[in-house]
């Protein structure tokens, strides 16, 4: 799906909007690409970073991100007027009126737990909020929230302007509206939402994660090249992008942490192989590093 599409079916929902006022925490290559897509609906939308450095780097993404949408011509806004509709900036107080806030910091549950509590502190009672995270529980991560009901995973894929879908995760204290309304605003973004109960890996990572897991063994054991293995799920299988080469492109760091995670909910047939603990010690994180299983220098 093209970025017009993407933006077409955004424009066609205007039964459903988003929430006027949007917040992202976080603006690394995923919340930058959240508070683009919110933009491209139509919210005004407030990203708060830890730094003056973090949070210049995080409008730069966002901005790049509307230029390449302006150059493909699928929106009819204009830079100045989208550029006015976003702030950037590194005081959460200016959650404050924002009727939905996701947050998007690493995968790391204290610094999460952190996160969203810092974020609820700022929000109106009536506020909903959601977390990005692909595979840690929204029911743990509601546990030290005063307002559990109020929040929902909203699980987004990498890169997000051009990904079609949205796992929408309920926890076990979601709050039955808000699932709901949480699946009409990913659909006024132009994606796809698919309601997921609250489990280790949701749907995604835990299918997507054991594809490359095997993969990576299939490499280690030298079965084939990364290469070859690719291009057998490609045409065979009729998959976009191979296994490797996507887990080059999430960052073999993140594959890494959710691998973890879910070898120690779930069990042994998700170890980490010893591979990719070894590229991740060496540095090579796939192509936002440069090199993974393949060489992304001139990428």
């Amino acid at each position: 799906m093209t970025l017009s599409t993407v933006s077409a079916k955004a424009q066609a929902a205007q039964s459903v909007p988003v929430p006027h006022q949007v917040g992202v925490l976080g603006g690394g290559r995923m919340g930058a690409g959240i508070a683009h897509a919110f933009l491209m609906a139509g919210a005004h939308v407030t990203v708060v970073e830890q730094g003056d450095d973090a949070a210049a780097a995080a409008r730069d993404r966002v901005l790049t991100a509307i230029d390449k949408s302006l150059s493909r011509g699928s929106v009819t806004a204009s830079r100045a007027e989208l550029g006015d509709r976003l702030t950037v900036t590194t005081d959460a107080a200016a959650f404050a009126g924002s009727g939905l806030v996701v947050e998007a910091v690493p995968e790391i549950v204290a610094l999460k737990t952190q996160a969203l509590r810092l974020v609820e502190a700022h929000l109106a009672p009536t506020a909903w909020l959601a977390s990005n995270t692909s595979s840690l529980s929204i029911t743990d991560l509601a546990e030290t929230l005063d307002r559990p009901d109020r929040f929902i995973g909203l699980h987004f894929f990498n890169p997000v302007p051009v990904s079609t879908l949205i796992e929408v995760v309920t926890g076990e204290r979601t709050d039955p509206e808000l699932a709901r309304l949480a699946q009409d605003w990913v659909s006024s973004l132009g994606k796809t939402p698919v309601l997921v109960r609250d489990s280790p890996g949701f749907a995604s990572s835990r299918l997507g994660v054991a594809i490359a897991l095997e993969a990576i063994r299939m490499v280690e054991e030298g079965v084939a090249s990364p290469e070859a293995i690719d291009t057998a799920m490609v045409l065979g299988y009729k998959h976009p992008v191979g296994p490797l080469r996507t887990t080059d492109i999430v960052g073999l760091d993140v594959r890494l942490g959710i691998a973890e995670h879910l070898h120690e909910t779930l069990g042994d047939r998700f170890a980490p192989p010893q591979l990719l603990r070894d590229l991740v010690a060496r540095g090579d994180l796939g192509r936002k590093s440069g090199r993974g299983f393949f060489d992304w220098k001139d990428a």
